[in-house]
């Protein structure tokens, strides 16, 4: 008899198969908990150390000099106003806080910005300017006294980048504008002072929203992930990589509080492109779109670059206006809907502009001639990842004034020159301060922003009659054999070298002169006169004294040397011509005056020096040449742009088939170097006195400089000499001049022109006698 099979039984049968799954499914579970929880080890690891460590690589950045402020300054308003453009201060009918300018007549107030400087912190303060003509005739803060000395915070030109090509300027939270905080969590993250890194609630409305539109119309991270997202992963679109974002928000917000997060967050969000430089945080996009610090920033500016926190490509509003205006007043709408501003401030900041700049005030391709000076210079003090990495603020003697103003001469002028014969020339500027050494202005190329080839930096070219002064001033070294009335032949002649070449010079024009003046040789740039000089002097020594001058070239002593055949870059004849124009001190060219940390601790000074190479009488007479070519040689028709009371020096320079127009020249306070050229040395139509020349007069007539003031030596006397004869003369004779001399080397007494002197100097001869 079979026995029935209890339901027990039965039920033993039926779930005997089912165990082993759920034992293997139990195990699966420990592994994946243990994998996750490892994970979460691991990832709360990377979290902490980045969070905790140093988040960011900072690039260094450079800065112009500052404007300094004194009673006499010479500064025109205009000047002055338009650097305050670039500063990004803010035309007001009365200034409402820091970056504020209001301008009436000859009296401009303003409120100047704090600023960290090399030797200490500059307090912002409210100041008012009163101009007089060219120059600063008040100076005081309001509410105040009268003021000794004023400075401004100075322009940023540039930063020296790391690879990834990242920037920003980083901020501390409570340099928040006001709204910037409340519009960001409005927009980006209501729940973000409630939720614990993720938002269940966030999720959940956008994956209604986005099945009820059919398409993704909204996401659901919170501020957390998305900084998640962009400090930590990559942009990916993965449901792993989400998982991982969702975990490490989560870790992120248990180790540090919202106000970090957020701090965070305005310094690492992605908000543009500067060309290969992205910008990243809010304290660079200010700076960026409207060349204001964060701080100083209203409604409608912050609603613009929250708004663009969506889609800084989509919504930029230098290529895309009318949609980011859109998005701008959409973001306002939103603020006035969730109270956070009344309908009266919504409709006020709807109703101004964007007020966004031109083009982003940091644009580190807006002077790239200096700024690669800059890194050369710090290349010899510092590594890599230190300017690239660490932060450094570079101070520099760089003038944006300056800078402007060379710009426009190059560009106008070649545009005035015109034609076919300027269309494939380059150029190459130098400007520095006679007295410092300091180079104020540079460019590398005829287009101000070019950033490839700096000519002023790496284009060896032929000098040609620049080379002049140094063959002059080796002569009037020696006062017992050469003065300025010396007589000097400017006559045909050859000269056979070692290798069998015959060398022979020509004037330009191809006349000669005859017996002149020393000089008028100098002055008038003749050719065969300073050879016939220079080979009496001695080609060696020519070149020694061009190396005292601060140009040391390696070149052969040839006689085809001392008419320019030798090549040197701009930035060696500038610091050759510096030389001359300080009364024969070398300071050695800089551009750097200073370093600091991140921190604003002091690093590294450049600090000016200077050592005597020549005699200052030697000099001084050199500087009068020159003066006069100015006045009647090749270098007059300077005068038919700048003022004839405005006295200068300098000299041009042309080579064989003017492939190189050269004009090097100074006046007290600017010294300037201009070449004009083809990269393939080809052949121009332009001399030093039709090109360069043009360039340097109408720099100078723009630049307004002081006139050139030089003091006389002790060892230098003035005599009264004839023109014709350079024979010594009485001062009231036809055709007496009057000619600086080394002291002893001056002419004697010459036979007069038969005038009597008056009784009284007869008598007062007569009287010293008997003494």
């Amino acid at each position: 008899m079979t026995k029935a099979r209890s339901p027990r039984t039965r039920s033993k049968r039926r779930s005997g198969p089912a165990r082993p799954w759920l034992g293997w499914l139990l195990k699966l579970s420990i592994v994946a908990l243990v994998l996750l929880a490892g994970m979460a080890i691991y990832l709360d690891a990377v979290v902490q150390e980045k969070f905790s460590g140093k988040r960011w690589t900072i690039p260094a950045k450079v800065y112009a000099r500052p404007l300094e402020l004194f009673v006499g300054q010479k500064l025109d308003k205009d000047d002055f106003l338009a650097e305050l453009g670039a500063l990004g201060y803010r035309r007001e009918n009365a200034v409402s806080g820091p970056g504020g300018v209001s301008v009436a007549g000859s009296n401009v107030e303003l409120h100047t910005r704090g600023f960290q400087f090399y030797e200490g912190a500059e307090e912002s303060r409210r100041l008012r300017v009163r101009f007089s003509g060219d120059f600063v005739a008040g100076l005081s803060a309001v509410g105040g006294g009268e003021l000794p000395v004023a400075r401004l915070e100075p322009v940023t030109i540039g930063g020296l980048y790391p690879a990834h090509n990242e920037d920003r300027i980083l901020i501390k939270l409570d340099q928040a504008p006001p709204y910037l905080i409340e519009t960001l969590v409005a927009v980006e993250d209501r729940e973000f002072f409630e939720h614990f890194g993720v938002s269940p609630k966030s999720i959940a409305r956008a994956v209604w929203v986005n099945l009820t539109a059919g398409q993704v119309r909204q996401g659901g991270s919170t501020l957390t992930q998305q900084l998640v997202k962009n400090f930590y992963l990559t942009n990916e679109r993965s449901l792993s990589r989400k998982a991982t974002e969702a975990m490490m928000a989560v870790l992120l917000e248990l180790h540090y509080d919202k106000q970090e997060i957020l701090e965070a967050y305005l310094n690492e969000v992605f908000l543009g492109q500067d060309g290969r430089r992205a910008v990243h945080g809010f304290g660079l996009a200010s700076q960026y779109f409207f060349g204001q610090p964060l701080a100083e920033l209203k409604l409608h500016h912050v609603a613009l670059l929250v708004g663009m926190v969506k889609g800084p490509t989509y919504y930029n509003p230098r290529r895309h206006p009318e949609r980011a205006l859109n998005r701008r007043n959409l973001i306002i709408d939103l603020l006035a809907e969730q109270q956070v501003i009344t309908p009266e401030e919504a409709a006020a900041a709807k109703s101004k502009p964007l007020g966004i700049t031109q083009r982003g005030s940091l644009a580190d391709s807006s002077y790239p001639a200096f700024l690669d000076l800059v890194k050369r210079q710090l290349r010899e003090d510092y590594r890599e990842e230190d300017l690239t990495e660490e932060g450094l603020r570079v101070f520099t003697s760089f003038d944006p004034i300056l800078q402007l103003k060379a710009e426009a001469a190059v560009s106008e002028t070649l545009k005035r020159l015109g034609g076919k014969a300027t269309a494939e020339i380059e150029g190459a500027m130098v400007v520095t301060n006679p007295e410092t050494g300091e180079i104020q202005a540079m460019l590398g190329s005829r287009q101000p922003g070019y950033a490839g080839f700096n000519r002023a930096l790496d284009a060896v070219r032929p000098i040609g009659s620049l080379i002049k002064p140094a063959i002059y001033l080796t002569a009037l070294e020696r006062p017992s054999q050469y003065t300025l009335t010396s007589l000097l032949e400017d006559e045909p002649f050859s000269v056979k070298g070692a290798d069998g070449q015959v060398w022979k010079p020509q004037n330009y024009g191809r006349n000669a002169h005859g017996t002149v003046y020393l000089y008028q040789a100098l002055a008038n740039s003749y050719n065969l006169s300073t050879a016939r000089l220079g080979l009496d002097l001695g080609v060696p020594q020519v070149l020694k004294t061009l190396g005292r001058l601060g140009a040391s070239p390696d070149w052969p002593a040839y006689p085809s040397m001392l008419l320019g055949a030798g090549g040197l870059r701009p930035i060696e004849v500038a610091d050759m011509y510096q030389t001359l124009a300080n009364g024969g001190f070398n300071t050695p060219l800089r551009g750097i005056r200073s370093v600091l940390t991140a921190g604003g601790e002091p690093l590294k000074r450049y600090p000016f020096q200077i050592q005597q190479r020549f005699d200052p009488g030697a000099i001084y007479l050199t500087q009068y040449a020159m003066q006069r070519a100015m006045r009647e040689g090749t270098g007059r028709s300077a005068y038919n742009r700048v003022p004839q009371s405005l006295a200068l020096a300098g000299k041009t320079g042309t080579t064989n088939d003017s492939r190189d127009s050269w004009f090097a020249g100074f006046s007290q306070d600017l010294l300037a170097v201009v070449w004009l050229g083809r990269d393939d040395n080809g052949k121009t139509s332009l001399t030093g006195a039709t090109g360069a020349l043009q360039v340097w007069s109408d720099f100078m007539r723009r630049a307004d400089p002081l006139p050139l003031n030089m003091p006389v030596p002790d060892n230098v006397v003035h005599a009264w000499v004839d023109a014709e004869t350079g024979l010594g003369t009485d001062e009231r004779c036809p055709g007496a001049v009057q000619m600086p001399y080394i002291r002893g080397s001056e002419p004697g007494p010459g036979p007069g022109c038969g005038i009597q002197a008056p009784a009284e100097s007869v008598m007062d001869w007569v009287r010293g006698w008997l003494q």
